[in-house]
């Protein structure tokens, strides 16, 4: 039997799957850092940048039930990742809120790397960075259309 070829990779595509790949490991050296699983540091990238969510909402972009969302905050509040406050649009419910500390720790782990990014893209021309950002968000839409 005859083990077909794969083609080739670009040098383009090949940083591309470089960058995944130490993103991923990057991921985890913040998940050892906070003393969180990946699902856990999910939770918290979520509540970072999008502020308080409600146990729900936090359940539906963490693609888990809420059960499972409830345990993930059980253990981000003992870790004193996370504190429970009433939803003050329903004072029925509550909001999960990244703590000040937790916050300052992860955006601590994060800011000299985007720093050094942005120092690399500094490097290059505004006409150069204005391809460098047309090709990465094609490239984002086409990972989007393999989504749907």
């Amino acid at each position: 039997m005859q083990r077909e070829e794969r083609p080739e990779a670009r040098p383009a595509t090949r940083a591309l799957r470089e960058i995944l790949e130490v993103s991923e490991e990057f991921s985890a050296r913040m998940g050892r850092h906070l003393s969180v699983n990946p699902t856990d540091l999910s939770a918290m990238e979520h509540l970072i940048m999008a502020g308080p969510l409600g146990p729900s909402e936090l359940a539906r972009r963490l693609g888990v039930t809420p059960p499972a969302a409830t345990a993930v905050v059980d253990r981000l509040e003992a870790l004193g990742h996370v504190s429970r406050t009433t939803n003050p649009a329903d004072r029925r419910g509550v909001v999960v809120t990244p703590t000040p500390a937790s916050v300052a720790q992860a955006i601590g782990m994060l800011m000299p790397m985007v720093t050094d990014i942005d120092a690399v893209l500094d490097s290059f021309s505004a006409a150069e960075q204005a391809v460098i950002t047309d090709y990465l968000q094609r490239v984002v839409a086409a990972y989007r259309e393999h989504l749907e």
